[in-house]
């Protein structure tokens, strides 16, 4: 039985995972609908991390839910924008990956074997980057030329980014 002060008593179903080889520690799942099948439990669990990764890579490279706002209303507000980012630049990232543009960024210290949301958000503002004409000529890497309009959208990015 699952109890809250002030709420009924609801009944529970509980599913226990156990790994037959070990490797991994046991797991209880509870649900509030008795007539669900353990599978389908498991299942939704397996849904549901799927979106628990999204909010952690939200929270990790966008900085949702560490927004400099007091306000309650102003939260509410900037928090799906933040989600609707998430999405654009998964988005972009995937049409990156189907055209053969999105290249797993390596770190000297370890092999990645899959693509991150960091390696999306860094190709997506590559992309937008060159896409503005922010890309540097092969016969002169010291210097870059921007046209006057993305200065502009660089320079009202930067200082409205603090």
């Amino acid at each position: 039985m699952w109890y809250h002060p002030g709420m009924p008593v609801l009944p529970l179903r509980w599913v226990l995972m156990r790994d037959p080889l070990g490797h991994f520690d046991a797991q209880a799942l509870l649900c509030t609908r008795q007539e669900r099948p353990p599978q389908q439990v498991v299942q939704y669990f397996v849904r549901c991390w799927q979106v628990e990764v999204t909010f952690e890579e939200a929270r990790r490279h966008l900085g949702m839910e560490t927004q400099r706002q007091w306000s309650d209303l102003t939260i509410a507000r900037t928090t799906p924008v933040l989600l609707g980012l998430f999405s654009l630049v998964t988005l972009l990232a995937n049409a990156l990956v189907t055209q053969g543009r999105l290249p797993i960024r390596q770190a000297a210290w370890y092999v990645k074997a899959v693509l991150t949301f960091s390696d999306a958000l860094a190709a997506v503002r590559s992309h937008w980057w060159d896409a503005i004409g922010l890309s540097i000529t092969l016969c002169e890497r010291n210097s870059v030329k921007v046209s006057r309009h993305a200065l502009c959208c660089l320079h009202e990015a930067a200082c409205c980014a603090a």
